[in-house]
């Protein structure tokens, strides 16, 4: 590994990182793309691991904590990784935001069903670019954040040898 790249440096690219994709997400939000229950819980994860890396960096907590980062960082990949299988029909969502068969109910049922219903699936496909959309995105990004938690940590120990 280069010498520039530091343990603290690796966790601030990091948190910068999680910090960036949760900023892009607001900014989404605000150009008129709502969130649906699954992006509202794949933010959740980023704003940990980039609490967390600030506070590494500006406390020097020890290198351990890189763990934890880690974590957050696949935790939240994998959220990323259900919701594009969700958003694909792949496998079912969550009851809270995907539509479900209707041939069943009465009409009393039905209009209850649509009164409570969400106003953003997440089933369906809200933005996408050449077919990579924002679940995909967060979960490729998450995993190269992961990465440099993991590389963080792992050059840490190596320098203490």
């Amino acid at each position: 590994m280069p010498p520039f790249l530091t343990p603290r440096l690796l966790v601030a690219l990091a948190a910068a990182g999680s910090a960036a994709v949760l900023i892009a997400a607001l900014i989404f939000q605000a150009l008129g793309f709502p969130p649906c229950d699954l992006c509202v819980l794949q933010r959740w994860p980023h704003l940990v691991a980039a609490v967390l890396g600030g506070l590494m960096v500006l406390l020097r907590l020890p290198m351990a904590f890189a763990g934890f980062g880690a974590l957050a960082c696949l935790t939240t990949a994998g959220f990323g990784l259900y919701h594009s299988g969700v958003e694909r029909h792949i496998f079912a969502g969550p009851d809270s935001c995907t539509s479900n068969p209707i041939s069943s109910l009465s009409a009393q049922d039905l209009m209850a069903q649509i009164s409570a219903a969400p106003l953003v699936r997440c089933d369906e496909i809200a933005w996408q670019v050449l077919g990579i959309t924002m679940p995909n995105l967060n979960a490729a990004l998450s995993l190269i954040f992961a990465g440099l938690w993991i590389a963080a940590f792992l050059s840490d120990r190596a320098a203490r040898r």
